[in-house]
């Protein structure tokens, strides 16, 4: 079996994120794991204003994503998480604090992007999975809402 001692779970704070959030937060309890949250915030575009190239203050995009990060809901019972904020390329950033924390499973979402999508945009979670030192769980869609069995249809009772 796999010895979980460190789950890193990146974020990009979607809904696809939020799902592989949780099912982190439920193995990290499960194994009594260390959680580590990661966000990755890309470098800003230049910014080409008359005669020369204004950097444009990164400093308004780190401290957004440090307040987004320090605010992110975990589950009540996964015991809490490290949290941690890089600056670079995504699965670049990803891959390079897997290897500094040891990381033992990587939990992330996928947007589950395909054809031009994927070929235009890149898919950071492919990235990860092909290069991760370790085992990589992706999360593509969250999971389905529970219907409580008094609240269910005639056809959702069937089918349960």
């Amino acid at each position: 079996m796999l010895a979980i001692h460190t789950i890193l779970h990146p974020t990009d704070f979607s809904e696809q994120a939020q799902a592989a959030l949780w099912m982190a937060g439920a193995l990290a309890r499960d194994h009594g794991a260390r959680l580590i949250l990661l966000h990755v915030v890309p470098d800003p575009p230049m910014l080409y204003a008359g005669e020369g190239i204004v950097p444009p203050d990164p400093s308004e995009w780190l401290i957004a994503a440090r307040e987004k990060l320090n605010h992110l809901e975990l589950p009540d019972d996964c015991g809490g998480a490290e949290r941690r904020l890089e600056r670079g390329s995504a699965a670049p950033e990803i891959l390079q604090v897997a290897q500094e924390t040891q990381a033992d499973l990587i939990v992330m979402g996928t947007h589950g992007r395909t054809g031009l999508g994927r070929l235009l945009l890149g898919s950071v979670a492919e990235q990860v999975v092909r290069k991760a030192p370790c085992p990589v769980l992706t999360v593509k869609t969250p999971f389905p809402e529970t219907v409580p069995a008094l609240h269910r249809t005639g056809a959702e009772a069937m089918l349960a």
